[in-house]
């Protein structure tokens, strides 16, 4: 038996044989070519049929991880259709006279180390999207298969790396467990994992040796197993029956109150991306929206969504949820979410730049138009307003006044909304600092634990070389946590969380003692935290 230790994505265990996953790069010969335009066309109709394959992975991983995770998808059509990289395909075919497989392939490895030496982590990370689409070109110019068949039994994969494209491609009930070798605990694949509930390990030294052994993955320790001795896996089998059965149990949840056996309530809500995200808040039995990410309209789309687009999806949303909570955040663009046609541009940091509520108050037009399309909907339901990166309280009085402006131009007009509670989310440690100044101005607040960790820590969230010191415990953090809570409750409004630290199990009890409200969470993620709500004293 062989043990190998790795970093866990996703707690669970999973069971079975290994299947070893080879991308299989596709050989590129170089040879020169007379026929530049033909050659072109034979490039165009390529990329063509590569952004069709992408637009149906995008809507099959809508169905399958919802919208957010679906998203990376239109940013791939997107690479496809950038107007640098395509002036390098062609500037290779017409002035090298360079076939389209030899264009391709070097304008990847040109774009791959320019964006690999960039010191931004977002467009570090593009260099292997940069890789994935020019691979999936090649194939096509090639007449090879861009799909990822694993067979017909359920496995557990193990490769060097994976690409959004090839895990949302593979047959989700052949799917046991993710090993691999590369990747971070924030990229694409790692989020699917958690999405599709697959115990998922990163950081691990793989073999192509061990295709086909069983194996074993503990996502709660870390650990790796290699044809484990009879004894073991009989061991694990009791250990994966018993996930199974607790797993049943969490279904009688359903319909309880979240509730301690002290008594203490705290309401469970969930975070979604869009309307198809809702089968899942009502299956998991949410008692709310604690976060609508409301910029995923913004990022499906190829222009400006009007009022009366958005309107209609949030209406769809305060409809559907009935009379529960709905917490629909501004539009939250800007650093590692963009989209050309607002033309933010390039920036150093775009971390700490021009993004969220300070692009809302800079374009009030845009920002207007968004808050008349929320109080239109909120006379169907039970909206609440959340405004991200906020710093100041100049930034929410600014806010206020704007919300004012919109109610009454539709009082003028006639147009009906509902009582809507105003809250901002603590982001940053400035707002964290000032939150009994910003108490006083709000009905609300919701903590981003994921950038608070962040500006917390100086530590890029999605730097891979951090992982190991990137710490949402830290006290410093937690500490921030409590002081939000303190001066919320002083103030008579309430405080939670909405970022990814809500649904950490084993902060669950520290969370209550802190006297938070609410937690919002992944829907997969609302009855284990009710679980272990119901059994904290």
């Amino acid at each position: 038996m062989q043990q190998y230790s790795g970093k866990s994505i996703f707690k669970g265990i999973a069971i079975g044989k290994i299947y070893f996953y080879s991308k299989g790069e596709q050989q590129v010969k170089r040879h020169k070519i007379e026929d530049a335009a033909g050659e072109i066309t034979r490039y165009n109709n390529a990329k063509e049929q590569a952004i069709n394959e992408l637009t149906k992975l995008y809507e099959k991983a809508l169905k399958e991880v919802g919208e957010g995770n679906a998203e990376i998808f239109n940013v791939h059509i997107m690479m496809l259709e950038d107007e640098d990289y395509n002036d390098s395909v062609n500037n290779i075919v017409e002035n090298q006279s360079m076939n389209a497989e030899y264009a391709v392939a070097r304008t990847a490895d040109n774009f791959y180390e320019m964006f690999s030496n960039m010191e931004d982590e977002y467009f570090k990370a593009r260099a292997f999207d940069i890789k994935d689409i020019s691979e999936r070109v090649i194939s096509i110019l090639n007449g090879a298969s861009t799909g990822s068949d694993i067979g017909n039994e359920p496995v557990i994969i193990v490769a060097n790396d994976l690409a959004p494209s090839e895990t949302v491609q593979m047959d989700k009930d052949k799917l046991l467990a993710f090993v691999t070798e590369l990747g971070s605990s924030n990229s694409h694949t790692a989020i699917l994992a958690r999405t599709m509930n697959i115990p998922a390990l990163i950081g691990v030294k793989i073999e192509e040796s061990w295709n086909g052994k069983m194996a074993i993955v503990d996502g709660y320790t870390g650990t790796f197993y290699i044809d484990p001795e009879e004894e073991m896996l009989n061991e694990y089998k009791a250990k994966k029956e018993e996930e199974e059965n607790s797993r049943k149990l969490l279904q009688d949840l359903k319909g309880k109150e979240n509730v301690t056996l002290s008594g203490q309530k705290i309401n469970i809500y969930a975070n979604i991306g869009n309307v198809t995200d809702l089968a899942a808040v009502l299956q998991n039995d949410a008692s709310g929206i604690g976060l609508f990410r409301s910029e995923f309209l913004y990022l499906e789309s190829d222009h400006l969504p009007t009022e009366e687009e958005q309107f209609q999806v949030y209406k769809q949303v305060a409809e559907t949820m009935a009379g529960k909570k709905v917490i629909i955040r501004t539009l939250d663009i800007g650093a590692d979410k963009q989209v050309d046609y607002l033309n933010l541009g390039k920036e150093d940091n775009p971390a700490m730049g021009y993004r969220a509520i300070r692009i809302c108050l800079n374009e009030p037009e845009i920002f207007k138009t968004q808050l008349r399309a929320i109080l239109r909907a909120s006379a169907f339901g039970n909206i609440s307003i959340m405004f991200p990166m906020i710093i100041s309280v100049n930034e929410v009085l600014q806010i206020k006044k704007i919300v004012a402006e919109v109610k009454a131009e539709l009082d003028t007009v006639g147009i009906e909304y509902g009582e809507v509670e105003l809250g901002i989310m603590i982001e940053t440690p400035a707002a964290a600092i000032i939150s009994d100044l910003l108490a006083k101005e709000v009905d609300f607040f919701s903590i981003g634990t994921n950038d608070l960790t962040q500006y917390t820590l100086a530590i890029d969230r999605q730097n891979a070389k951090l992982d190991p010191i990137y710490d949402a415990h830290h006290e410093a953090v937690l500490r921030l946590i409590q002081m939000v809570v303190d001066n919320a409750h002083k103030e008579g409004i309430w405080a939670g969380i909405c970022g990814e630290l809500g649904a950490d199990l084993s902060l669950t009890k520290r969370f209550l003692e802190m006297g938070l409200d609410e937690l919002s969470v992944s829907p997969t993620f609302v009855l284990p935290v009710r679980k272990e709500v119901r059994e904290t004293k």
